[in-house]
């Protein structure tokens, strides 16, 4: 009944009709074909990659000819239904009850293998339900030296992966690190931490940099391998991430480690030090 073209506007209509003008239905806008053009663009540099966000697809565009703002990118992508494909839910949550330790290792270089141990917890979404991982990781070689996956984030999963990395090195650290996260401030992993004589630290708040070296491991492996495989349960998800800690700590290569492998350094810091 509203005529965008007639002599009257459309307030003018709208009143005549008796007719509310803000609730009047907007036209459609149409997508230009440069925009057709760019959401193809996107979407296959999305589907190699899942990780990129808006800031690295402006850049991915702009190497293609495409003169990109943010605003515009931000557009596109949601008309695709497209995001950045990044760890969303938080697993660190405090428990108010637990002893909270200080970060040990601001200022303070770490030098040689099992000067510091670190652990941390990251989640990975499956088709139905989720899982958890944890690593235990030598802070100075970089390596694995203990994983474990499981549907439930408890202590005790927590505590398996820990005995592995002992039993596996038969080795343990001067210190370790941890975030604030319930299990790791729980009576049972500071008790099995202190009993044997290993000074407990925790990061700060929030502070995900106190413990940057295994979240940039949990980057490297989903990124590299979980978002790459499909997989329904958690027999799939455990061979995955066993095949790709083994690439990671005898095949994957550190420029922080002269080019050598994880798993290469630790060994010959064990002979050295044996």
């Amino acid at each position: 009944m509203i005529d965008t073209q007639h002599a009257l506007s459309i307030r003018q209509q709208s009143v005549l009709l008796e007719v509310n003008r803000n609730r009047l239905k907007p036209k459609r806008a149409k997508i230009s074909e440069e925009d057709h053009k760019i959401m193809l663009h996107l979407d296959e540099i999305h589907f190699k990659y899942c990780h990129m966000g808006q800031r690295n697809l402006i850049h991915e565009l702009r190497d293609r000819g495409y003169e990109v703002g943010r605003k515009r990118v931000r557009r596109l992508m949601r008309l695709l239904g497209i995001e950045a494909m990044v760890p969303k839910p938080n697993t660190s949550k405090r428990g108010k009850a637990h002893k909270i330790y200080p970060y040990l290792l601001r200022d303070s270089p770490v030098t040689a293998a099992d000067e510091v141990w670190c652990t941390d917890i990251t989640y990975i979404p499956m088709s139905r339900g989720h899982a958890y991982l944890i690593a235990v990781m030598d802070w100075h070689t970089r390596a694995v030296l203990s994983w474990e996956v499981c549907n439930t984030m408890d202590t005790a999963f927590c505590l398996r992966a820990l005995r592995k990395a002992f039993e596996l090195t038969g080795r343990q650290p001067k210190i370790f690190n941890t975030d604030q996260g319930s299990q790791f401030s729980s009576k049972e992993w500071v008790e099995e931490i202190e009993s044997r004589g290993i000074k407990v630290s925790m990061d700060g708040k929030g502070c995900w940099r106190d413990n940057v070296f295994i979240e940039r491991l949990w980057r490297s492996i989903k990124y590299e391998k979980l978002r790459l495989w499909s997989y329904s349960n958690v027999a799939e998800l455990e061979a995955l991430v066993d095949d790709w800690m083994e690439f990671y700590n005898h095949r994957r290569r550190h420029q922080s480690l002269s080019n050598q492998t994880p798993w290469s350094v630790y060994q010959e810091a064990q002979r050295k030090a044996a």
